[in-house]
């Protein structure tokens, strides 16, 4: 029994020491292969001042606003504040000491942390194979994997569920329930090993872009792929590269949008042109992932390559500054009724659509869920103007917390961004889900209206409240001293 023991915990020891290694491993290999640096693309939208639904997306992340035509970038030293490492934006402070043992435990299933501890009380397992299988579908967690695609569903509650591991279950139970690890021939240690590498790019301590996020996109993308116009026509590598495309779209986000990083000229800016600048990062570090885990290397070179490359296209298209250009497109698409699905680029343009939508779907889940999604992407809004401010640099719009509100940020957002996708997406597909997305924001949307007026009727009592007040101390502070009102 004393061997056994012993040979679980070096078991435990060396795999957390190798995913250390593979993450430090990973940032070398993204910055010296060629072929993560190759791809650009740009693209544009309209800023006529008439036109409310572009200037709401160049607030939110597009700063293209200069002619392309003898551009030149601002000379490296030009500016006071040359370069922010956003690696350390929402970093712990090294005062904070070392990390404690019970977050080590974290990077342990709360499943195989009590296997562990049953080990170690010389208690049997109940499952005899549970130090060899990673039994993580048990309990709760398993109650709610069989509901996977309803709406409804509570990533934060599953998060919290599997210990932090939400995209790694998740993502590993679609792949199984649709037979994608049989078909592909895909080593499920190497699989489990890249949606471990995976979660643990996603930067924890970003209030939004996270694991967590990536999950929630994951789950949406899988309730789309199951509306009948998709399932009756996606073949099954449509699926694989879907569901990777919503677990990596967001890929190690540094909190900050690409307005920061072209103003504080991060290598980040420089290398991808100041052209989709995130989304082309978030593609790079998923390819970086795919050949670090091997994956895909029992494939075709051939057939690997072009898999990564639609991966890459998946991921270029959740870029909010070209919004316009995908809604224009399936807008007319949908009035010329010309969409085949049986036609492999249309049904790749239909994938794009979908994960735009997966990717903004937050005010279309139910109030609880999009009120606790919507104060998360604004605390981090905040935080960067925070960062803004401090460093005397212009403060993006939207990241005021001077002048923005989390209710006026949701109702522009649902107004010009969220609304008109999912109209035409109603469109295409007119059913039971779609419906109910389109109920959830009107609801949302009214709610977060009838919380700003109620905060602004608040604000003007207070304002009236204080003015009568000061009134009374000044006319108080004019009478002569002794005397009395009569």
């Amino acid at each position: 029994m004393e061997e056994y023991q012993l040979w679980e915990e070096r078991r435990f020891v060396q795999c957390f020491c190798f995913y250390c290694v593979l993450c430090y491993q990973l940032c070398e290999m993204c910055l010296n292969d060629p072929f993560l640096v190759s791809f650009q693309r740009r693209g544009a939208i309209s800023y006529d001042s008439e036109n409310q639904t572009a200037l709401y997306i160049r607030m939110l992340g597009d700063v293209r606003v200069r002619s392309q035509v003898g551009f030149e970038p601002e000379p490296r030293g030009s500016h006071p504040y040359l370069c922010v490492d956003f690696r350390t934006l929402h970093s712990r402070p090294q005062s904070a000491g070392p990390v404690s043992a019970r977050n080590v435990r974290r990077l342990l299933s709360f499943q195989r942390y009590l296997h562990s501890s049953r080990f170690i009380r010389g208690i049997p397992a109940s499952n005899p194979l549970g130090y060899i299988l990673d039994d993580d579908y048990t309990g709760q967690a398993k109650l709610m994997l069989e509901k996977v695609g309803n709406w409804n569903f509570d990533m934060f509650f599953f998060d919290r569920l599997t210990n932090g591991n939400s995209l790694v279950n998740l993502t590993f139970h679609l792949f199984n329930s649709y037979g994608l690890i049989e078909l592909f021939q895909l080593d499920m240690v190497k699989l489990r090993r890249f949606l471990v590498m995976i979660q643990e790019d996603y930067r924890s301590l970003n209030p939004y872009h996270n694991a967590v996020h990536a999950a929630d996109v994951t789950q949406a993308m899988y309730c789309y792929l199951q509306e009948p116009k998709l399932a009756e026509t996606m073949t099954s590598c449509d699926l694989l590269l879907g569901l990777l495309a919503a677990a990596t779209h967001d890929l190690d986000h540094p909190g900050v949008n690409q307005p920061f990083l072209i103003k504080t000229n991060h290598y980040l800016a420089a290398l991808y042109k100041n052209s989709s600048v995130l989304e082309n990062h978030h593609w790079k570090s998923a390819v970086g992932l795919l050949r670090e885990s091997a994956l895909l290397s029992h494939l075709p070179t051939e057939d690997r390559l072009n898999m990564e490359e639609r991966l890459g296209s998946l991921i270029l298209a959740t870029d909010i500054s070209r919004q316009n250009n995908y809604l224009s497109e399936f807008r007319t698409h949908l009035d010329k009724r010309d969409l085949c699905l049986t036609n492999g680029r249309h049904r790749h343009f239909i994938l794009q659509i979908a994960l735009k939508c997966a990717d903004i779907c937050n005010p279309c889940r139910p109030w609880k869920l999009s009120k606790l999604w919507s104060e998360k992407v604004t605390e981090e809004f905040f935080h960067q103007g925070d960062i803004e401010r401090k460093h005397h640099l212009e403060v993006t719009p939207l990241c005021d917390r001077q002048s923005n509100s989390v209710a006026n940020i949701q109702i522009g957002f649902m107004t010009y961004v969220v609304e008109p996708l999912f109209v035409e997406w109603s469109r295409f597909s007119d059913t039971r889900l779609s419906q109910t997305m389109m109920g959830h924001l009107s609801l949302n949307k009214q709610g977060w209206k009838e919380g700003r007026d109620k905060q602004e009727a608040n604000t003007s009592r207070a304002s009236e409240e204080q003015r009568t007040s000061d009134a009374k101390d000044s006319n108080s502070k004019e009478l002569p001293q002794g005397s009395k009102r009569s």
